[in-house]
């Protein structure tokens, strides 16, 4: 097992004194994900920002789970904070809306009058006449109102207004000035006890009118022939808090100076990897998936990097926090493909993540705003932070480990069962999963081995490689399927492997077809389950076509479907790749390809699922860039099927060149492979390759064939 450490002094600075001036933000297009079921975020934000920006419609359902679905026409407001693919919804905080009078609390819009770019917003509303623009910095909202027509200058403050989940709890809203509010919002919701201080500036004097409580109010200006310019700084530890953030991030009233600030943060980051392509089309769904990655997991401290923690107190770090951790997601591709393009982030990653050990007693599930939401099965926050440790890009891998093995011997969450029965008996289990539980328990426990083997702590890689294997217990030899076992080592029955029913059968949103799959860890393991690699793919390859019916209340999640093949959620998001451990890569090509093209196309309904905070769009920048790495906390990437001629990945050894020799939509096939100008003979290239840099050479063709 190979690792390696990360270079000394490979900062931010450093990158972006590497990073070419390049206009790319012109290949975004922000309103990829907003239609479907793809709940993405639409505003103004700038890379992994606290604050993002943007338009709100009234809650309708699943799909408003960002606040924002393409089928409305109706806003309540410009709130702070969104989230961007989550299957549920929250936050909406601090939200304005120009108003005609002080009952209004709606108006209507049409997406003709809006425009959006990375790092800025507008919409042309006609009741009342107002033009809105919106951009921001990592903990600040601006805001911009043109007044046309003799409209009242005039907005609603709405400390109330929420999205999906959360439920004020209380507010404090103070003018403190003429020009000056200040206040907090506390609420309840999918994150639990949620604290947002604010600091709003405006650039006229404004006059406060009270309606029934402070829970919303309207603010009205004298002169409604100028633009009225409004600041709003966040902070998730004080008022004062705020007020810095502001003073640190916009002290200045230049709106535009702004607007390219964002855009220029924008390109540099999107310049981290470079594509070389004709199709202009493919250019705008890779480079939008590179912005979605980066409107997902935000900074959650301030300037001074005071941050709130899992306590509930107040704490003081020496690195940057992170929250919007939608791990069970973004453990699959979004965290790897981090360790690649972003590799100065991830000390301050594995330090949230261990700190959040340090202050709740396990690592974070799904961590939201500081608070552990739980939500969804596993401890995806060990495959994080094992995957993190193997590839050297932790400093005290021995606190690393001791947080490891912590979360791994809780007794909550299903673990308690696992220990004392090697496995989860779904008839000592009330809220059902359980197999799916106990597979990313398996995948989570052989990161912990993993990790264990590399520090010499032979006790404790023997266990937990051996309950990583525990997943064998749950094989059905007569159906071929991975199936819940009882006390009494029989199984569950009745059985139907297309049964998928919303969170209440043996699978999370799936089932027994996409699960059985779900062994990332170990799959020349599960393949000898088979018997033979022949049969292994003969299974595989029925995944792709097989059709049956999942029920009538069957998971919305499992979407994106090829046959039982669900792209649109994530437990799918390797089977592809194990087509490679069969030794049969170009089964695996074709349908790369087809992924590739039909479930990421450049419209509003352009994802085949929820973004899920970048995981969804990670997949499609990795495997277009010709590599995945389908095994948890093991440090390498397997080869597919590249989508470009040419990638530039910036590294810390420099630049890591892909080159796709030949390739066309007849080429598909990896006919040959050098590194560096040198034979390669392996299915997968190592992370330290990737991470010195380096070229990298497919020679693509059209026979189907094996290279290694």
């Amino acid at each position: 097992m190979m690792t390696c450490v990360i270079a000394g002094g490979f900062t931010q600075a450093s990158f972006a004194q590497q990073a070419k001036s390049s206009n790319l933000t012109q290949f975004v297009n922000p309103r990829i994900g907003t239609g479907g079921h793809g709940h993405v975020f639409l505003g103004a934000n700038v890379p992994f920002g606290y604050v993002q920006l943007g338009p709100t419609e009234p809650s309708r359902g699943w799909d408003w789970c960002s606040g924002y679905h393409h089928s409305d026409s109706v806003l309540i407001g410009f709130g702070h904070q969104h989230l961007s693919g989550t299957g549920i919804g929250d936050l909406g905080d601090v939200a304005f809306l120009p108003v005609k009078d002080f009952k209004q609390t709606s108006t209507r819009f049409k997406h003709e009058a809006e425009k959006v770019h990375p790092g800025y917003y507008s919409v042309q509303l006609t009741d009342p006449n107002v033009l809105v623009e919106l951009t921001a910095t990592e903990r600040c909202g601006f805001h911009r109102y043109t007044f046309k027509d003799g409209a009242k200058a005039q907005l609603a403050l709405d400390l109330s207004q929420c999205i999906g989940w959360d439920k004020l709890n209380d507010c404090l809203l103070t003018q403190e000035s003429a020009t000056r509010l200040t206040g907090f919002r506390r609420s309840n919701g999918w994150a639990a006890d949620r604290r947002i201080y604010f600091s709003i500036d405006f650039s006229q004097p404004v006059t406060v009118h009270r309606l029934d409580s402070m829970e919303r109010v309207v603010v009205s200006v004298a002169d409604n022939t100028k633009p009225l310019l409004v600041k709003v700084a966040l902070s998730p530890v004080s008022i004062d808090k705020a007020k810095l953030n502001m003073q640190a991030e916009m002290a200045g009233w230049d709106f535009d100076a702004t607007v390219k600030a964002a855009d220029d943060a924008w390109n540099r980051e999107l310049a981290r990897i470079q594509i070389q392509t004709n199709d202009q089309t493919k250019k705008r769904v890779f480079y939008t998936a590179m912005y979605h990655l980066m409107t997902s997991c935000s900074k959650f401290n301030d300037v001074d990097r005071e941050y709130r923690g899992a306590d509930g107190k107040v704490h003081k770090a020496d690195f940057t926090n992170y929250t919007t951790l939608s791990l069970w997601d973004t453990y699959r591709a979004a965290h790897p493909l981090m360790t690649v393009a972003f590799p100065e982030m991830q000390r301050d990653f594995a330090q949230t993540f261990l700190n959040i050990y340090k202050q709740q007693g396990r690592l974070p599930v799904w961590h939201l705003m500081g608070s552990e939401t739980d939500c969804m099965v596993g401890n995806p926050g060990a495959i994080v932070l094992a995957d993190l440790t193997m590839k050297g890009l932790v400093e005290d891998k021995e606190l690393a480990f001791e947080a490891l093995k912590a979360t791994q011997m809780k007794d909550d969450r299903s673990l308690g069962l696992l220990k004392e029965h090697g496995y989860i008996p779904w008839n000592l289990e009330p809220e059902n999963e359980t197999v799916a539980k106990a597979l990313e328990y398996c995948a989570a426990d052989d990161g912990v081995a993993k990790v264990a083997k590399m520090l010499g702590k032979t006790a404790d890689q023997e266990y937990f490689y051996n309950r990583s294997r525990s997943y064998k217990k749950y094989w059905d030899p007569k159906t071929r399927f991975l199936r819940a076992i009882s006390t009494d080592g029989t199984f569950r029955e009745p059985f139907n492997p297309f049964f998928a029913e919303h969170r209440t059968n043996d699978y999370t949103e799936g089932n027994a077809w996409q699960y059985t799959f779900l062994v990332p860890h170990d799959v020349r393991g599960l393949i000898s389950l088979f018997g033979s690699d022949k049969a292994f793919m003969t299974k595989l390859d029925s995944l792709f076509f097989v059709e049956g019916y999942a029920g009538d209340n069957a998971s919305p999640d499992m979407s994106g479907m090829t046959g039982q093949y669900a792209h649109g959620n994530e437990p799918s998001h390797h089977v592809i790749y194990m087509y490679n451990y069969a030794g049969r890569p170009d089964k695996a090509a074709p349908m790369l390809r087809k992924m590739m093209n039909e479930m990421y196309r450049d419209q509003p309904d352009g994802l085949s699922g929820n973004e899920d905070v970048g995981q969804m769009s990670s997949w499609y920048i990795l495997s277009s860039l010709g590599f995945y790495q389908a095994e948890p906390a093991n440090p390498r990437f397997w080869f597919g099927k590249p989508a470009f001629k040419n990638a530039v990945v910036k590294v810390p050894g420099g630049e890591f060149n892909v080159i796709a020799e030949g390739l066309s939509e007849t080429n598909r096939y990896i006919q040959s492979i050098t590194l560096n100008g040198e034979e390669y003979k392996l299915p997968y290239i190592e992370y330290t390759d990737i991470f010195r840099g380096g070229k990298l050479v497919f020679k693509m063709g059209s026979e189907q064939k094996v290279w290694y």
